[in-house]
């Protein structure tokens, strides 16, 4: 298993309508989540920032990744979530959310 914790900016014109996407996740997307081995699957809200924390339990994350990113419905959900969100700062050239570093781990 792999933990991978990410952050983005929350444009603030657009809280609620995050807020209120995800209160009411659609079932295909959730579906699709847990065929690519993602678990654990949280996203917390500070100010105007976003953490995500997941864990991945497949073998590929990479593969499973860009199985996700193609899937039709996937794709529609971000067509909604994608405009409320901005990258950080000091994100890499093409990077959305922006993964950070585990320095420290209590099981």
């Amino acid at each position: 298993m792999q933990r991978f914790g990410s952050i983005i900016l929350l444009k603030a014109e657009k809280k609620a309508e995050y807020i209120k996407l995800h209160a009411e996740p659609w079932s295909d997307v959730l579906a699709t989540l847990s065929q690519h081995h993602i678990k654990n699957y949280s996203i917390f809200l500070r100010d105007d920032m976003l953490f995500s924390y997941l864990e991945y339990h497949g073998q590929d994350y990479a593969s499973d990744m860009n199985s996700l990113a193609g899937d039709p419905v996937t794709q529609e959900w971000w067509a909604l979530t994608d405009p409320c969100q901005a990258p950080i700062p000091t994100a890499n050239d093409g990077e959305w959310w922006s993964e950070m570093e585990e320095v420290f781990h209590l099981d």
